[in-house]
């Protein structure tokens, strides 16, 4: 009788130790990523409206004045478009993930591109996030070679 009654309680931690062990059946792991939720939000808000830059700080210089009176727009495409009204630039945005082996949202670059030898040269980059929202984007950049900090910010029109 007692053999019977610790063969139970065995099985039973052993089913226990099983049950807890297993975990949720993924079959698509991008649902519950919040890396790929926080990106798909980010891209939408980017991409309806017209936005301008409130604030770049090039390591420790104000240079907000550089793209004052510019809209920015970012298509769906993949093309970001600066016009003042006079000057029309393109360029490419896009927003990756740096590291796809974990779920931080802090691992979300802002890629900017503009093939240009002017002011705009100086937002190319792939910007960490600092804040986001549908009105409001803060990007920030520590750059490797010379030590300085970057501040980049867009707010919608």
């Amino acid at each position: 009788m007692k053999m019977i009654k610790l063969t139970s309680i065995i099985v039973g931690i052993f089913s226990l130790l099983f049950v807890v062990s297993c975990s949720k059946d993924d079959d698509n792991p991008t649902d519950d990523n919040p890396t790929n939720n926080t990106q798909t939000t980010v891209q939408s808000n980017v991409q309806s409206g017209i936005w301008r830059i409130t604030k770049f700080i090039d390591s420790g210089t104000d240079e907000t004045n550089h793209f004052q009176g510019y809209n920015f727009t970012f298509n769906s495409t993949g093309v970001l478009n600066a016009n003042n009204g006079t000057n029309n630039y393109d360029g490419t945005w896009s927003i990756t993930d740096s590291n796809s082996n974990d779920d931080s949202q802090d691992d979300l670059d802002f890629n900017i591109n503009f093939n240009l030898t002017n002011d705009f040269e100086d937002l190319n980059d792939d910007w960490d996030f600092i804040s986001q929202s549908s009105t409001k984007i803060g990007l920030i950049d520590v750059s490797g070679g010379h030590g300085g900090t970057d501040y980049l910010t867009f707010e919608k029109n």
